[in-house]
């Protein structure tokens, strides 16, 4: 998978990881990817709620030994 921008939240508790993957997705283009990493367990709870919520795509959600790792399509 191609992916445009990464960020990392690792340390970060709910809502940063989202509000600071909101504010990447809009400087982005439709159909690009952002891959996010984030450590709050939360996190996986709060993308696809996000996800849902702003129509853009989860299509990578996986866990690390000590991370959340995250991709979403801007739609």
């Amino acid at each position: 998978m191609h992916i445009d921008k990464e960020i990392d939240t690792s340390g970060l508790n709910c809502p940063l990881p989202i509000l600071k993957a909101k504010k990447a997705l809009n400087d982005m283009s439709s159909g690009q990817v952002l891959k996010v990493i984030a450590t709050d367990p939360g996190a996986a709870r709060d993308f696809e709620a996000f996800a849902r919520q702003t129509g853009n795509e989860l299509v990578l959600q996986e866990k690390t030994e000590n991370s959340f790792v995250f991709g979403l399509k801007r739609r």
